[in-house]
């Protein structure tokens, strides 16, 4: 393990300037920041899980099953967090979201590559 830099800071370590510089959104509308973070939190979870299940998959086919169950244990807290943030996003009524949904134009949630590329992971 190599030291850190002396002069390393927390948001140096996390690149808070770039993460918190990537809500971006596109109408006017005040509850369009939480659509935006909730749907980026989500992304942020899936490579994790990602992460996890990489190392399960790896794990397993060396036959280390407790290291395999240590990140597939996690995978299951970061999906009940996941499901979770739902509860923050009902905030948003239908009316609130259709008051910035036509500048998301055709994009959706389903078209989120690392949803499929977990689904492809799993079979």
């Amino acid at each position: 393990m190599s030291d850190a830099p002396s002069d390393m800071t927390y948001a140096g370590y996390l690149a808070l300037d770039e993460l918190l510089a990537a809500q971006k959104p596109l109408s006017d509308q005040h509850d369009e920041m939480l659509f935006v973070i909730i749907h980026q939190t989500k992304e942020l979870w899936l490579k994790q899980i990602l992460h996890e299940v990489g190392l399960a998959m790896a794990r397993i086919a060396e036959g280390d099953l407790g290291a395999s169950y240590k990140s597939l244990a996690r995978v299951s807290r970061i999906q009940a967090v996941m499901t979770q943030s739902w509860d923050i996003l009902s905030t948003l009524t239908p009316a609130d979201y259709l008051r910035f949904r036509g500048v998301l134009g055709s994009s959706s949630g389903f078209q989120s590559d690392q949803f499929r590329r977990l689904e492809s992971m799993l079979g």
